[in-house]
């Protein structure tokens, strides 16, 4: 101000520097009031000031791609069993995905909430959209919409560099094992996510792409639920070359053997029965590419044990 008073400091000079000034002043404003609108995953447009400063996850699959995207510092709270990555295991909990703590939610003061359109209440967002919080719904439903998804939450925290980093070496990862996968001989996969009862996958689910990113083809695709519940006997039935279990009971003697003993199943007879944690391949994550390699390293194994099987008979 004193140089603007100056004596000799011109009224056009002063005018100018007013001018200057006031934009600088407009332009602050402008970001202080900001706002970003994205569509999210259940097709509504969901408008925030950004950058946003105060999130809640409603899903472990949105905590991780929370992280993922450079928002992790962020999160103020988040749901049971987001277990990764480290930070999150120590974030308070607003109840688990089905079961959430509204009065919870809405007394940390959200900036954003990301919800999960399949795994939470079918009445969830509306209600807290209804109470003033902004509302992302993520459903990640190919291997191509998981980075989408990184970058539009990257968009809504101001983390947007991060997020693109991320989400460009993801499909650059995906796009090689996409290439060097892409000629393997096709195999019949029977993918199990439970033992008591059976429960597997029909086509939707993101998990029979991985399958048929790495030859296989499961065996279930044209059933109706995304997660059907089978018997022994349809899966006797479909006969699967190979079988891979992905659940928490790894060490669970039930499920191997109870597979093991249909030596007139493929599966059972070429000995193509493996074990897969599910974390690594059930969450809409960039962790899924740990899932495919293992995946795709499974069928290389079986179509080793077929030949060699083969060979000696």
């Amino acid at each position: 101000m004193r140089l603007v008073n100056s004596p000799g400091f011109d009224d056009n000079r002063r005018r100018m520097v007013q001018g200057v000034l006031a934009v600088a002043l407009s332009c602050m404003a402008a970001l202080c009031s900001a706002q970003t609108t994205i569509l999210d995953d259940a097709g509504v447009r969901v408008t925030v000031h950004a950058p946003v400063r105060r999130i809640i996850s409603l899903a472990p699959h949105v905590t991780e791609l929370l992280y993922a995207a450079g928002a992790g510092p962020y999160v103020v709270a988040t749901v049971e069993y987001s277990d990764f990555p480290e930070p999150a295991r120590t974030l308070p909990r607003i109840g688990n995905s089905s079961a959430l703590d509204i009065e919870r939610i809405v007394s940390l003061r959200p900036d954003l909430v990301v919800g999960w359109q399949s795994g939470n209440p079918a009445a969830i967002a509306e209600k807290l959209r209804a109470l003033g919080l902004n509302v992302f719904m993520s459903e990640p439903e190919t291997l191509d919409t998981i980075p989408e998804n990184i970058e539009k939450l990257g968009w809504l925290a101001g983390t947007e560099n991060i997020a693109q980093l991320v989400a460009g070496e993801y499909r650059e990862q995906l796009k090689k094992l996409r290439t060097f996968y892409r000629s393997r001989s096709r195999l019949r996969v029977f993918y199990q996510i439970s033992y008591e009862p059976i429960y597997t996958i029909n086509e939707r689910h993101m998990i029979s792409q991985v399958l048929a990113l790495c030859g296989g083809d499961n065996v279930f695709t044209g059933l109706i639920p995304i997660a059907p519940l089978v018997s022994v006997e349809a899966v006797l039935k479909a006969n699967p070359q190979v079988i891979i279990g992905a659940h928490y009971e790894q060490d669970a003697p039930p499920w191997r053997a109870q597979w093991h003993q249909w030596r007139g199943m493929d599966a059972a007879r070429y000995g193509n029965i493996f074990y897969l944690h599910p974390d690594i391949i059930a969450r809409q994550t960039p962790r899924i590419l740990a899932g495919v390699e293992s995946i795709c390293n499974f069928l290389d194994q079986a179509r080793a044990h077929i030949a060699s099987v083969d060979r000696h008979n």
